[in-house]
C-alpha cells in the first residue's frame, strides 16, 4: 500500500480542526527547582533541564519531584522539546512543563516538534510557542480522534526505535573497534626494556615553517595558514600565492609524507603532510625532517599518538620545545640491524592502518546513516501531519 493510499485510509476523509497548543495542554507547576551546584552523577531523582541532554543530571536531596505522569517539556530559552513520561525534578527556570487536557500527550509532542516555528532572537519564547497550531483529527468524534492520534504515534514511535537502535548499536561497534585499534597499537608499539635504542634527535633535525605575522593573513586567500587552533581542521587563514612562493623557496617546509605535530595545546596531535599547498603556524606546528633510513614516517605517526612527550608547563599553555622533543625516546624494534627494523615497522604499519582505516570508516559512515535515518523519520513525520489546512493554519 503506497503512503498516500494509507494516509487517505487513516485520515477516511475526517474533518481537522486546527488548535492552539494552549488550548489542549495545561502548565503544571514544579513543587521544587533545584541549581546547577546541586546537579550529581547518580541520585534517586533524574533532573529535567533545557539543556540539550535529555535528563540533565541526577539527585539525592530532600526535594519533592513532579509526580509520574506524561509530560511535554519545553525550554523557555533553549527551545528543546522533549517527552518525559516518569518522576523529575526540574532543574532551571524558564521551564514549561505541560500536561495534555484530552488529546494523546505523545501525539501533540510529535506534532509541536514539527509544527513550532523557533524564534531566531534571545527573548523568552513561550508566548508564541503556546500559539502553535496543532491539527486534531476528527475533532466530533473523541473516540475516533484518539484512535487515529495512536496510530500516528505508533508509526513515529517505530521510526524512533529503529533510530536508537542504530545508535546504539554504531556507538557500540565503533567503542569497540577503537579499543580494539588502541589495544594493538599500543601492543605493537611496546617493545621489552633495552630495545628502546633511539631518542627523536637521533631520527632527524626538529623543523618550522618561517614565521607569519597577523598583518600578512586575511580571511579569504590563496594559501591557508594553518594556526594551532585549525590545524588539522578547517583553515580560518590565508597567505598570498606571492609570499607563500617566496617563503617556501627560502625556508624550511615539510616534504609529503612528513608528520606535522602540535608543540602547544593538544600536545602531540600529528597530521602526515599530503604535499596540498599550505603553511603552518611557527613553533606551534613542528616537523621532524626525517630521510627514513631509521624510522618511516608512518611509524612515527602511530608513535606520536603513543608517546610520552612530557611538556613544559611554565606558563598559561603547556609547550613542546625542541628539546623536550629531542628526548622523547622511540620504541625501535631490531635497532642495530636497519634492514629489518624497516621491515618490521612496514609490517606494524600495515596492520595499523587496517585497523585505523575501519575506525575511520565507522566514524565517518555513522552521522551519515544517522541523518539518512532522521530524515526517513522527518519524511513520515511530515507525511502523517498532512492534514488539509485552514487559511488561518496555512499563514
Amino acid at each position: 500500500m503506497s503512503s498516500l493510499s494509507y494516509m487517505e485510509k487513516l485520515l477516511d476523509s475526517v474533518e481537522v480542526e486546527w488548535k492552539p497548543l494552549r488550548t489542549e495542554i495545561k502548565t503544571i507547576t514544579a513543587p521544587s527547582k533545584l541549581k546547577s551546584g546541586a546537579y550529581r552523577d547518580t541520585g534517586r531523582f533524574p533532573i529535567i533541564d533545557q539543556g540539550i541532554e535529555f535528563i540533565a543530571a541526577y539527585t539525592d536531596e530532600d526535594v519533592t519531584p513532579v509526580k509520574t505522569g506524561e509530560y511535554i517539556i519545553f525550554g523557555d530559552h533553549s527551545e528543546h522539546i522533549k517527552y518525559v513520561d516518569f518522576s523529575f525534578v526540574q532543574g532551571a527556570d524558564g521551564l514549561k512543563i505541560l500536561s495534555t487536557i484530552s488529546a494523546n500527550a505523545r501525539y501533540i509532542y510529535y506534532a509541536f516538534q514539527n509544527f513550532y516555528k523557533k524564534e531566531l532572537s534571545y527573548k523568552r519564547h513561550w508566548s508564541s510557542a503556546k500559539e502553535t497550531l496543532i491539527p486534531i483529527p476528527c475533532p466530533e468524534n473523541p473516540q475516533k480522534s484518539l484512535e487515529i492520534q495512536a496510530e500516528i504515534v505508533r508509526i513515529l514511535d517505530t521510526f524512533t526505535e529503529l533510530t536508537t537502535e542504530l545508535t546504539t548499536e554504531l556507538t557500540t561497534e565503533l567503542t569497540t573497534r577503537k579499543k580494539q585499534y588502541n589495544y594493538y597499537r599500543d601492543q605493537l608499539l611496546s617493545f621489552e626494556e633495552g630495545e628502546v635504542e633511539l631518542t627523536l634527535r637521533d631520527v632527524g633535525e626538529v623543523r618550522m615553517c618561517k614565521r607569519i605575522f597577523k598583518n600578512q593573513t586575511s580571511d579569504e586567500g590563496d594559501i591557508p595558514f594553518y594556526k594551532i587552533g585549525t590545524f588539522g581542521k578547517k583553515p580560518n587563514a590565508f597567505i598570498t600565492r606571492e609570499l607563500f612562493d617566496e617563503y617556501k623557496a627560502k625556508y624550511n617546509y615539510p616534504k609529503i609524507g612528513e608528520v606535522l605535530i602540535s608543540a602547544s595545546g593538544t600536545i602531540g596531535r600529528a597530521v602526515i603532510f599530503d604535499g596540498q599547498d599550505a603553511y603552518f603556524q611557527d613553533s606551534n606546528i613542528i616537523w621532524i625532517e626525517n630521510d627514513e633510513r631509521k624510522i618511516l614516517n608512518k611509524y612515527l605517526f602511530y608513535f606520536y599518538q603513543v608517546a610520552d612527550w612530557n611538556p613544559s608547563d611554565g606558563g598559561v599553555i603547556k609547550r613542546l620545545y625542541n628539546e623536550n622533543l629531542k628526548r622523547v625516546k622511540i620504541p625501535v624494534p631490531y635497532p642495530t640491524d636497519p634492514e629489518k627494523s624497516l621491515a618490521e615497522q612496514a609490517r606494524i604499519v600495515t596492520i595499523l592502518d587496517k585497523f585505523d582505516t575501519l575506525t575511520n570508516s565507522i566514524s565517518e559512515g555513522f552521522p551519515r546513516e544517522i541523518a539518512l535515518r532522521q530524515k526517513q523519520y522527518e519524511y513520515y513525520r511530515d507525511l502523517l501531519f498532512s492534514f488539509p489546512r485552514t487559511e488561518e493554519a496555512a499563514a
